[in-house]
């Protein structure tokens, strides 16, 4: 049983069919979902699924602070599960690849008070933005030709 799924038992969240299946294709490291990428990972459990029950399914999720919607340059938004666990995104700039990151440290303490102009801090959110391994592969074949 995914974390998912258990956080949302205890919560006495109604598990149908289409929201386990939902929950579900969320679990693991490292996901990152379109909405239409989660539909088709859906269908492929329950094919009878209909695109609209995945998009409600995951704006219930956003809503009760079980799934992080994650939206970067313009691109589709994507859906993490892991909101329970803080983190920091690691983005390739070429092909929108999403990886978790726990970098040490508070990047609250790191901006220094002349920078904070009076402002209470609550949190920060750091991307990391870089080009992953399977393009810098790509680029060294296409650049091999």
């Amino acid at each position: 049983m995914s974390d998912l799924l258990q956080r949302l038992r205890e919560r006495g969240w109604r598990l149908t069919a289409q929201r386990r299946v939902v929950a579900e294709v969320l679990d693991g490291d490292h996901v990152h979902y379109t909405a239409d990428e989660v539909h088709a990972r859906a269908v492929d459990r329950l094919p009878e699924i209909a695109r609209a029950t995945v998009y409600n399914t995951l704006s219930e999720l956003v809503a009760l602070g079980e799934v992080l919607e994650v939206s970067t340059d313009g691109r589709a938004k994507r859906y993490d599960p892991n909101a329970h666990h803080s983190h920091q995104h690691l983005i390739c700039s070429r092909c929108g690849t999403i990886r978790d990151v726990h970098p040490t440290g508070d990047p609250l303490a790191s901006l220094p008070n002349s920078e904070r102009y009076g402002f209470a801090l609550a949190e920060a959110t750091v991307t990391y933005r870089g080009v992953c391994p399977n393009c810098l592969s790509e680029q060294g074949t296409a650049n091999a030709s």
